[in-house]
């Protein structure tokens, strides 16, 4: 009689719905399986993987002998699933031929011997890593762990179909269209209800199927690592499992779908993995492990349809989520967590549309090597190679055709509308997963990577927009992220974040000295259920786009008993609420600035909101403000930069170009100065703007307050200098609308008031100068 046992890691107790007659089996076993009843008066003990979510599989283990048995799940099975023969026969070919799979024993069609058709083979002791990030080991092991398993992949699509014959084992040609057929069946048959992205998903697929789908080479079908087998203390694979989709077909169908959790929605969460997996050092990029793939195999780099395979790499798995939770409904599922299969179908679906529209390239990109005062991490590094092509190749492109726009519709009906231009951009830069690159919980970046990449988007008045990273959404996307109760984050940060709707912020007044945060007026008071807002704002940046929503607003909860600082508090308040009005957009030296919504004047009149509107709670406001001051607002000071260097570039081209007093600009002694202090100055303050960067990444917003104050005043400064220079260079063309030069001045000015005077941060720096001096003055005594 068989015993229950659990002596294999990621085993347990034989679920009730999976049990047989383990007494049936023993007989069997003893009769066909060699060396099975070796040793007759040992137990047999049988545990259930709890890993499987397709064929249930067990580990049987009789005295010394230990193997593992695959059966068919009991019960009604989707068409031309589950076919474990074809498992059994390809493993017995690449165990002929010494490829790693554990060795197949015995096949058994009769199922009245436990009631499904089942197979044996060899167990294999060694390590299986459930979670994709390999926690536990160093850099280095894990990368080679990563390496070996994409050497292995290699392996096998080198192997000739015809020596391991298996010359039947597909349909040939046409895997491809297949494949996209067969999942569409596979889906359509499980699925619990419409996902309209899986339907778009499969249309997209069959339009777009690779010129050359004839390719025949033994596939995996689900090759990833925790389908693979690593020696107990070495960086080796012994063996690969679960064949179960194995088929003729085409490589590159395997090598998205190892690849596949590299573009991994954050909002799905991860199976048997607790972190950020692009964010662990050791593992490779895709472009180095497709590199070292195509290495080899001897075939070039340069992968062609490989948009198209990642989209179908992502249909399959959505289609096996749906199969999964099918199962589930079934109770044919072994794992605890199949209900959870049910939610990420559809998030699933809209990433491989994302990515089919996506343009790749999938050899390493050039990264600088050299050390550097404050390096930017991996991802940083190509996060910021892909932002400059899409900047070369798509934004700085369609300026031209964005400032025509603009112009054009200068005083219509449409002047707070974008052109359509982009949306398109938008649509690109989100399916090429630049997006929302500011928020580090979301796209992994660092502040000291966050800010080479906002230095580069500030070269183009529209590029932060096209990225998701425009202010005021950025500071308020901040603040609902960090503040936000569950139900503020679901009904306006998934939106901000998505790019559907947009936002702006309420704090300065016109009636008060805002500059003293401590001065606002605007009133906040609670009425039962509600909060009534009343009072005026100004300087409200973005409340012209169409698409402003909802508005962040700063106003005073009056607390007798509080501190001067805990008497004001940040609440939500939808802008279409009666009694918002939006009374005028301000204009900064003249100019509107209708592309990036304005800087209106709002009052808001017995305005009132849920109570449930209000963020963090009451007299939390400073506290709030002071961590979007943080990052968000080093923000400018990044693009400022990026603003800098095309001044710069505007000044020198001019110099170059134009002849006075018979000779070159450049030639001027004075205007080559202007150039050389121009330079001078854009690295000093890229410098300090990389330093409060790395000191918040390091020490936090509130410990680096100094830095964050020194370069809200060095980095406008600067530029307003260096834009003036350049508008001097320019001559009469500078101040006109033929050069960017006079709205850049207007807006970099303005910059010096918008993220507080210059004179506040200066004397909050000399107040945290004199504390810290008179603290290593007291430590030395």
């Amino acid at each position: 009689m068989a015993a229950e046992a659990s002596p294999e890691p990621d085993t347990a107790e034989v679920l009730p719905q999976h049990k047989f007659d383990s007494g049936a089996l023993e007989a069997y076993l003893s009769h066909h399986l060699p060396g099975f009843a070796a040793e007759p008066e040992a137990t047999l003990t049988i545990a259930q993987y709890r890993s499987g979510q397709s064929n249930p599989t067990f580990y049987l283990q009789k005295g010394s002998q230990a193997y593992v048995l695959r059966k068919k799940p009991p019960g009604s099975l989707l068409p031309k699933a589950h076919k474990i023969d074809r498992e059994f026969k390809v493993q017995k070919a690449l165990f002929s031929v010494g490829f790693p799979v554990p060795k197949p024993l015995l096949y058994c069609s009769d199922p009245s011997v436990i009631g499904t058709e089942f197979y044996m083979m060899e167990h294999v002791q060694g390590r299986i890593f459930r979670d994709f990030t390999i926690p536990g080991v160093s850099p280095a092991e894990r990368s080679a762990i990563y390496v070996a398993m994409i050497e292995t992949l290699a392996r096998l699509h080198s192997l000739n179909v015809q020596s391991l014959q298996l010359e039947g084992y597909g349909r040939g040609a046409g895997y491809c269209k297949r494949q996209v057929s067969t999942w569409t069946e596979q889906y359509q048959a499980a699925a619990h209800q419409d996902v309209p992205a899986m339907n778009q998903l499969s249309d997209w697929l069959m339009k777009n199927l690779p010129d050359n789908d004839n390719e025949e080479n033994l596939v995996h079908g689900d090759y990833k690592l925790d389908n693979i087998v690593f020696h107990p203390t070495e960086s080796r694979v012994i063996a690969v499992l679960d064949w179960e989709l194995s088929t003729i077909g085409h490589s590159l169908s395997d090598l998205a779908h190892l690849s596949l959790f590299y573009f991994w929605p954050r909002s799905v969460p991860w199976i048997n993995q607790n972190s950020n997996f692009q964010e662990n050092k050791g593992i490779p990029s895709i472009e180095e492990l497709i590199s070292i793939y195509c290495h080899c195999r001897g075939i070039n780099s340069v992968l062609p349809n490989w948009n198209f395979f990642l989209a179908l790499a992502y249909f399959k798995m959505a289609g096996i989520a749906q199969g999964v939770y099918s199962r589930y409904l079934l109770g044919n599922n072994a794992s605890e967590n199949s209900f959870l299969f049910a939610k990420i179908v559809q998030p699933l679906a809209e990433t491989g549309l994302q990515l089919s529209r996506r343009t790749f390239s999938t050899t390493p990109p050039q990264i600088d090597t050299s050390p550097q005062l404050f390096a930017q991490s991996k991802t940083g590094q190509e996060v910021l190679a892909r932002v400059k092509h899409f900047m070369k190749r798509h934004i700085l492109p369609a300026e031209k055709e964005v400032i025509e726009f603009c112009v054009q519709n200068e005083n219509s009906v449409n002047k707070w509308k974008k052109p359509l231009v982009i949306d398109k951009l938008k649509e690109m830069a989100k399916a090429e997963g630049l997006w929302n690159l500011f928020l580090p919980a979301v796209s992994g970046l660092s502040q000291v990577d966050y800010a080479l990449i906002a230095e580069e988007t500030g070269k183009c008045f529209f590029a932060p927009d096209v990225f998701n990273c425009q202010a005021p959404d950025t500071g308020n996307m901040e603040v609902l992220h960090q503040y936000g109760s569950e139900k503020q984050k679901q009904q306006w940060l998934e939106p901000l974040l998505q790019g559907n709707i947009a936002s702006c912020f309420c704090m300065t007044e016109p009636n008060v000295a805002s500059s003293d945060a401590t001065n606002i007026e605007c009133s906040i008071q609670r009425d039962g259920d509600s909060y009534v807002i009343n009072g005026k704002k100004w300087w409200s940046s973005g409340a012209g786009n169409p698409k402003c929503t909802i508005a962040i607003v700063l106003g005073r909860t009056k607390n007798a008993s509080a501190t001067r600082y805990k008497q004001h508090s940040m609440v939500l308040v939808p802008v279409n609420t009666p009694g918002v009005e939006i009374i005028r957009p301000l204009s900064v030296f003249g100019y509107i600035d209708n592309f990036h919504g304005g800087h209106f004047e709002i009052h808001f009149n017995q305005v009132r909101v849920p109570a449930t509107n209000l963020i963090l709670g009451e007299g939390r406001g400073f506290e709030i403000a002071q961590g979007r001051l943080g990052p968000g607002r080093i923000h400018h000071c990044m693009r400022t930069v990026g603003l800098a260097e095309r001044a710069l570039q505007i000044m020198c081209d001019r110099a170059t170009q134009r002849v006075a007093f018979k000779k070159k600009l450049f030639s001027h002694e004075v205007v080559a100065h202007w150039i050389a202090e121009s330079r001078i100055a854009i690295e000093k303050i890229r410098l300090l703007t990389l330093k409060a960067a790395h000191s918040i990444d390091t020490l936090g917003s509130a410990a680096a307050k100094k830095e964050i104050a020194m370069i809200k005043v060095a980095a406008p400064r600067a530029v307003c200098k260096i834009i003036d220079r350049a508008i001097q260079v320019c001559g009469g063309a500078g101040v006109s609308q033929d050069f960017p030069l006079a709205n850049m001045y207007a807006l970099t000015r303005a910059l010096r008031l918008a993220d507080g005077p210059d004179e506040v941060h200066l004397s909050t720096i000399a107040a945290l100068e004199l504390r810290d001096q008179a603290r290593d003055a007291k430590s030395k005594m």
